[in-house]
This record gives structure tokens, C-alpha cells and sequence, in this order.
């Protein structure tokens, strides 16, 4: 018999569905500027330096008009920060204004810096119609761990957990599967002080026997 991951991921998404990105954002401008930071990036290090880019480029005109040098002073301390810049200076030129940035998938992706991952987090957030499912580094580690999807690659984990689930629970399916994946699903699993121990098959098939 199946699995029926739409019940089976109730008790995950009942603790998580309504819990706001790690990301301290606080409005779409600022929440586009981070994801695009954050790829290979903790949360912690862009929250820390959000504070002086936002004070320094409050909307996302200002950032059109700042110069490559500028923003690097900022950004210096983030990985791949030269072509994170570049990205964001090109986005900034692109969209103009704050109240233009877009909430679909297809509008989203066309920008530099931003694939499915990024665009299904900013859509999350945003309150938009799920159109795909957040796979972040943990969601790669702990998926296959629950048994909801196989492999290493995203795109394919992706695929699969959006066979398995009712579309209207994609928004917050992927997020969910992070924040375990942050707290308790960690390389070193806790998993006697996991939620979902009944329904995982590394627990039920490794830790349990």
C-alpha cells in the first residue's frame, strides 16, 4: 500500500506551516535582496549584515543606483559577493521599483541569481500561490530520510515530492521539511526527539532495528 504523504506530513506541518523564514526580512524588497545573498550563505550572516544594506539602499531604486564597489563593502563578508552584486545590481535595473517585484514562478526565475529554490521561497513568504516546493539544502538531506523523495538533486526531489502531495500543501510542505531538518534532522539525526519517527524510513528501516 502507498504511502499517503498528504496525512502522513500532518504533524510537520501542523508544528511549522505558519513559522516566517529565518530570513529577517520585512518586506518584498528586502526579502529578494536576501534570498540572492543567502544561496551558499547561512541566515545568520545575511541577517547580520541586512541591517547597514537596508539603511544604505532602503528600496530597490536606491540599489539601482549604487555602484559594484559600494555594494561590496557591504557585502564583502558573503560568499561569492562579486557575482551576488552583479546579480542584484542587474535585478535592481531590471525591476526599478519595489511594488513591481514579482510573485510567479516563471517572472521570477528569469532573473539572475534565482532559481526554483529562491523563487519558491520568496513565493512562501509572500502569501503567493505555490507553484513548486522549497528544496533546500536540508529538505536534500532529510526527504530522503523521511522516504517522501530519492537522491541528492533538487530538481528531481522536487519533482517527487510534488507527485506525492496535494497541491495545496506545497507551500508549506518544503519549509517544513527544512525547519526539521534545522532543529532535529540534522547530519547527526535526533531522532528520539522527532515528530515523525512513525512515518521515516531511515528510522523505521535503520535507527529502529
Amino acid at each position: 500500500m502507498a504511502q499517503d504523504w498528504n496525512n502522513d506530513l500532518e504533524p510537520l506541518l501542523k508544528q511549522y506551516k505558519n513559522r516566517k523564514h529565518p530570513l529577517d526580512y520585512n518586506n518584498r524588497y528586502q526579502l529578494l535582496v536576501m534570498v540572492v545573498l543567502s544561496a551558499q550563505a547561512t541566515d545568520d550572516l545575511i541577517n547580520k549584515i541586512a541591517k547597514d544594506f537596508f539603511i544604505a539602499y532602503p528600496t530597490i531604486a536606491d540599489l539601482g543606483k549604487a555602484t559594484p564597489e559600494e555594494v561590496h563593502k557591504l557585502v564583502k563578508s558573503v560568499r561569492s559577493f562579486g557575482k551576488k552584486t552583479t546579480w542584484l545590481l542587474q535585478i535592481a535595473e531590471m525591476i526599478g521599483t519595489d511594488d513591481k517585484i514579482p510573485t510567479r514562478m516563471d517572472e521570477l526565475i528569469k532573473f539572475p541569481g534565482l532559481g526554483r529554490k529562491s523563487a519558491n521561497v520568496i513565493i512562501r513568504e509572500l502569501k503567493g500561490t505555490a507553484e513548486g516546493i522549497i528544496v533546500d539544502l536540508h529538505v536534500v538531506r532529510v526527504a530522503p530520510r523521511l522516504g517522501i523523495a530519492s537522491g541528492d538533486k533538487p530538481e528531481q526531489i522536487e519533482k517527487q515530492m510534488m507527485s506525492a502531495l496535494d497541491k495545496n500543501l506545497w507551500g508549506d510542505a518544503g519549509m517544513s521539511i527544512s525547519f526539521l531538518g534545522r532543529e532535529i534532522c540534522r547530519p547527526t539525526p535526533d531522532c528520539l526527539n522527532c515528530i515523525m519517527t512513525k512515518v521515516c524510513k531511515f528510522y523505521q528501516e535503520v535507527v529502529k532495528k
